[in-house]
């Protein structure tokens, strides 16, 4: 193969120099956004070791038992609220049922307080009636007692007649037993 010639089209000086210029600026820039990235990267760095001792020391263990800790006992007093809670809808249902069995006793009670002011008339009207028929049976005890007393008169009467007339004797003495028999009945009817 031949040699081959190169032709590098002729550059003026000027435009030489402003080329490598804008090449040694972008050469600087590049340089300086890797020595900033650089920084910025130990600076996080130095700055993630001081946050991992931190994390790991002594005093931030503790905070974090004690976070831990106070998460159980959050996680325990929320199921006793919920117990507690239950509990509380268990008595409310209780009450209810309690309230409402209250209320068919009251009502219960103010029945028998009715029927037993019913029973109260009723026996007073009773005893009324009893005493009226015990002064009715006085009374009818009287008016026996005043007939057998007037039968007696009646019968002294017919004794002393007796000798006057025996066929009056037959009569007397037949109408005699009678007499109290017609007077019980009528005793008997005012009652």
């Amino acid at each position: 193969m031949a040699p081959t010639l190169f032709h590098y089209p002729l550059v003026p000086m000027d435009d030489f120099l402003k080329h490598e210029r804008k090449e040694r600026c972008k050469l600087l820039v590049g340089a300086g956004v890797v020595v900033i990235l650089v920084i910025v990267a130990l600076v996080l760095g130095v700055l993630l070791i001081i946050y991992v001792k931190r994390a790991n020391s002594e005093a931030c263990q503790e905070g974090h038992r004690a976070v831990m800790e106070c998460r159980n006992v959050t996680h325990f007093l929320q199921e006793e609220l919920t117990r507690a809670q239950d509990g509380f809808r268990d008595a409310e249902a209780q009450v209810a049922t309690y309230n409402e069995t209250v209320m068919t006793l009251m009502a219960s009670l103010d029945k028998e307080k009715a029927h037993s002011l019913d029973a109260e008339k009723k026996v007073e009207e009773l005893e009324g009636e009893i005493t009226t028929l015990n002064q009715k049976l006085q009374d009818a005890s009287m008016e026996v007692e005043r007939l057998r007393r007037k039968n007696q008169d009646l019968s002294a009467r017919i004794a002393d007649q007796k000798d006057s007339a025996s066929s009056l004797k037959d009569t007397s003495s037949a109408a005699a037993p009678l007499l109290p028999i017609l007077l019980l009945g009528h005793g008997a009817r005012l009652l």
